[in-house]
């Protein structure tokens, strides 16, 4: 199914958390439009764009593995992967009290597209 005929795909920023050699996840509300998508395609893809030391970029896609409720403690573990140790809890707070239910869904990587601009290598790999 297509997420919307007259449009393009869903793009929009969002935090991920991965392990190496594990699954990859994200947070989201579980009405929200890009829960509906991921829910109707079955996968998701993501893409991380770094400028420095030189621009590089990896592109993930993978299938859906599993969509849980949030936790309290996936809520401090993906705070903690993008803010100083001393926003993590207050920030943690926030999103359970003032941003509303989150769903936590995991994919398993299969496919990948990366790319270092500067390396004096062509890309995309």
């Amino acid at each position: 199914m297509i997420e919307r005929p007259d449009r393009a795909p869903l793009t929009v920023p969002i935090w991920y958390h991965c392990t190496p050699g594990g699954e990859l996840w994200v947070r989201t509300g579980p009405d929200s439009r890009k829960a509906q998508a991921i829910r109707s395609a079955g996968l998701f893809s993501l893409m991380v764009q770094q400028a420095e030391p030189t621009v590089r970029y990896v592109s993930v896609e993978g299938p859906v593995t599993r969509t849980a409720p949030d936790s309290r403690e996936r809520a401090r573990e993906m705070a903690a992967r993008y803010l100083p140790q001393d926003k993590v809890a207050g920030f943690a707070e926030y999103g359970q009290t003032r941003l509303g239910e989150h769903a936590v869904i995991s994919m398993r990587p299969e496919h990948w597209v990366s790319a270092d601009l500067g390396s004096g290598t062509p890309g995309p790999s």
